[in-house]
């Protein structure tokens, strides 16, 4: 019987990243309908179907986080319909669900948000369980401008009752504070509220009984904000390292980075330096990309049954890129 750890650990190991296609019935919506895709609920089902089934993909992607419609819907393996989380293991990818219900603003603190869903969160995770889902993931949203120790506790805490939770149902889960990246903040602004949000986090996971061998950490690169002057992959590298170094436990089997509004390309140059940089680390370095692997898929499918083979072609380049990056191979431009 597979364990907590053994499923954490094949998340992250072997070169390989996992894919982020959770986003809400909402979001995905307004994404179609900026490919003039109609927003339906089938449309929806396709697309994820899509990127799940590429050929190859399970040589580069080790899981595919989705959300509560997709698990809830079926896909084609071949001739055969079946419920997608069955799909994803038949493709030999391992399926994960959202968990969290989105943010609202923390009550007396002006500007920070917390994240939402832990009401009725252990029925919903028995429920996906049972539905075949391998991990889950629950997303902290933190603002520098509002990052003061009283919302740092709140989203920590949240997070930590949610990964407690997931382990209670056998559920591995993806621990992601991010510190956003919108601003025009300096790099050791940056690397200073990631140092604090991660040690804010780690302290209620221990308090809450969490076993650190059966999570994945997924946390943002330590970069300047998108307004302000860009750093070299290596200032980027040096800085992620510092700030895990100091407050990353050696028990965490991997830590797979989101790409936090980076397009494929930096994201991808950042992930190869810090793992060049890392050299022997500790944890598994690897990628946990949603647009930055998938967007491009999206504007070339168009909606179009004729461009399928093309779109998954375009995600399987980019994800190509990414496991590049994972052993320390800067990506060449994709124009290239």
């Amino acid at each position: 019987m597979r364990t907590l750890a053994d499923t954490a650990l094949a998340l992250v190991s072997s070169g390989r990243g996992i894919l982020a296609a959770d986003e809400s019935v909402r979001t995905m919506s307004q994404r179609l309908e900026g490919e003039n895709i109609p927003a339906t609920e089938e449309n929806r089902r396709l697309y994820r179907e899509l990127l799940v089934s590429t050929p190859g993909l399970s040589d580069l992607v080790s899981g595919v986080i989705l959300c509560d419609e997709t698990l809830r819907q079926h896909a084609s393996v071949g001739d055969i319909e079946m419920p997608f989380a069955e799909a994803c293991h038949r493709w030999g990818i391992l399926p994960g669900i959202k968990v969290d219900t989105g943010t609202s603003a923390l009550a007396g603190a002006p500007g920070a948000l917390v994240t939402e869903g832990l009401d009725g969160l252990r029925g919903r995770l028995a429920e996906y369980a049972a539905m075949g889902a391998a991990f889950a993931k629950w997303r902290a949203v933190i603002d520098v401008t509002a990052a003061t120790d009283y919302a740092l506790s709140a989203n920590a805490h949240a997070l930590a009752r949610y990964a407690a939770l997931c382990q209670e149902q056998g559920l591995v889960p993806i621990v992601e504070p991010e510190v956003l990246c919108s601003g025009a903040h300096d790099i050791d602004v940056c690397a200073a509220v990631s140092d604090r949000a991660l040690a804010a986090v780690f302290a209620e996971l221990e308090a809450q009984r969490v076993d650190l061998g059966g999570i994945v950490l997924k946390p943002n690169l330590v970069t300047p904000g998108l307004d302000a002057t860009p750093a070299s992959a290596e200032e980027v590298a040096a800085a992620t390292l510092a700030v895990l170094d100091r407050r990353v436990p050696p028990a965490v089997p991997g830590i797979a980075f989101l790409s936090g509004g980076h397009d494929n390309d930096a994201a991808c140059r950042y992930l190869a330096a810090l793992n060049v940089e890392a050299g022997e680390p500790s944890w598994n370095l690897t990628f946990s990309f949603g647009r930055a692997l998938v967007s491009d898929a999206l504007h070339q499918w168009g909606g179009e049954e004729a461009s399928r083979a093309g779109a998954q072609a375009v995600l399987l380049a980019n994800c190509t890129r990414a496991a590049g990056a994972v052993a320390g191979r800067a990506p060449a431009p994709l124009s290239a």
